[in-house]
């Protein structure tokens, strides 16, 4: 008997021409948009033009990486094209992506069909056929839900001009999902890079030197400054206090003062802040309009918004997104504790009765986008989630999402002990914060619950 080759087939309705949909596939973001949060699938390199690009990804498989070439070929225009695994981890993989109009109405079919072969067919078909299966089904429903959602949020600013942006800190955990979503809405990104650049749309520049390359910023309307070095990695030693807020100070005010001297001026600064502004609030709710804590995280931020300062005065709109714990599966807080609560381990840190004012990285992104276009919004507005919870709470929502016990606690004793004046600051204090700014733009939070942002992330 001869078996049939798997496929998997997909159907989504769009209410956006089938153009509009085709055109948000083809731009250089969609690959890195399409990857769930869970996998660890990186593009290593591109060549060639959209219609015969040659891709290679690096996929991670347990503890081992595995090389996937594809081919870009069966291209038309606006209505489809085929990707054809040319080696890696399939015996034979084709992908094709069709967009199809809906008769005279505006709106069109994404369809998705894979023919696929396991290696050492059949014997691997009824080991693991299932498995596969379901895998591919889980990640499927996946890019269907962020190419709605992505559509859906970009559909709000489509009458607006389209933007060159420049980004610092572009290779960070929001930057990098940043400048993908960010070009799938048709916009020019720029990298700002710390070495030459080898790309017409990397700009080098050095914040602790002061300098940046003006003339590849002629003509940006918008920056968007996130560079700064990790606070929450490892101990504040007296080395590295100094350099945390220096590489905030010294990159927002080379930009700022960089931006001054255009001609013309951009529209506006996007430097990013957080929460750690407000210290530690205990059980009072804080908002944009509420002074600034006593911490030295708080001293680095006040430090860090006033290095704005060049900018403000050359008439430039300045916006301070002061950014909370950024739930992502790809890095941060969240990344940090997987290992330690999938093991059981996991559980509150001190208390756990401080309050965590965190946000869905798919929710910052949405945010950035607002901030771009709101040109009535200027100064600090908090990125954080309407939902304010304990850290115990969140601790219990992830041992729930993983199906682990979260009863571990990670005393207050043992976190002063191991991180210093950083486990004080960043694990032990606390901000009820509220996001009164969105709330009164109207911003529409994808993922306003902390169970949703963990079940996004985490493909459960």
């Amino acid at each position: 008997m001869v078996m049939s080759m798997p496929t998997l087939h997909r159907e989504l309705s769009l209410p956006y021409p089938s153009g509009q949909v085709y055109a948000w596939h083809s731009r250089p973001g969609a690959f890195q948009r399409l990857v769930p949060p869970w996998q660890r699938v990186v593009l290593h390199s591109a060549t060639g033009d959209f219609a015969n690009l040659r891709a290679e990804l690096r996929m991670k498989l347990g503890p081992f990486y595995k090389t996937w070439l594809a081919q870009h070929g069966d291209h038309q225009p606006g209505r489809q094209f085929v990707d054809v695994q040319q080696a890696g981890p399939f015996a034979r993989w084709s992908h094709q992506h069709r967009f199809e109009p809906q008769g005279p109405a505006a709106g069109s079919t994404l369809i998705d069909h894979v023919d696929y072969a396991l290696p050492l067919a059949p014997l691997s078909q009824w080991l693991v056929g299932r498995q596969v299966e379901a895998t591919l089904e889980k990640m499927f429903s996946f890019r269907h839900e962020r190419t709605r959602q992505d559509l859906e949020r970009h559909a709000l600013w489509q009458d607006y001009p389209r933007q060159r942006i420049a980004i610092s800190g572009a290779s960070g955990l929001i930057g990098k999902q940043l400048c993908a979503y960010l070009t799938t809405a048709g916009h020019t990104v720029l990298q700002l890079v710390r070495r030459p650049s080898q790309d017409p749309l990397e700009v080098t520049w050095d914040p602790v030197a002061g300098t940046v390359d003006t003339a590849k910023l002629q003509g940006i309307d918008a920056v968007i400054h996130l560079a700064g070095e990790n606070v929450g990695e490892g101990r504040w030693t007296a080395e590295r206090k100094p350099r945390l807020l220096q590489s905030r100070v010294d990159g927002t005010r080379t930009l700022a003062k960089a931006m001054a001297q255009l001609d013309p001026k951009p529209k506006v600064l996007i430097s990013a802040s957080a929460t750690g502004f407000y210290g530690d609030t205990g059980d009072a709710e804080c908002t944009e309009s509420s002074p600034t804590g006593t911490l030295y995280l708080s001293e680095i931020c006040r430090e860090w918004e006033a290095a704005a300062e060049p900018a403000r005065q050359a008439g430039i709109r300045v916006v301070h997104p002061r950014i909370g714990a950024v739930v992502s599966a790809q890095g941060g807080m969240l990344a940090k504790l997987l290992l330690p609560f999938k093991m059981g381990g996991g559980g509150p840190v001190g208390s756990g009765q401080q309050y965590l004012p965190w946000i869905a990285l798919e929710d910052v992104l949405g945010a950035m986008e607002w901030l771009l276009f709101r040109q009535d919004v200027q100064g600090p507005v908090n990125l954080v989630a309407p939902q304010q919870i304990r850290q115990v709470q969140f601790a219990q929502a992830l041992g729930h999402a993983l199906r682990r016990p979260a009863l571990l606690p990670l005393p207050a004793a043992a976190v002063r002990l191991l991180f210093g004046q950083m486990g004080e600051e960043v694990l032990l204090a606390g901000q009820r914060v509220q996001p009164q700014r969105l709330q009164d733009l109207g911003f529409p939070w994808l993922y306003p619950q902390i169970s949703q942002a963990l079940a996004a992330e985490l493909g459960v």
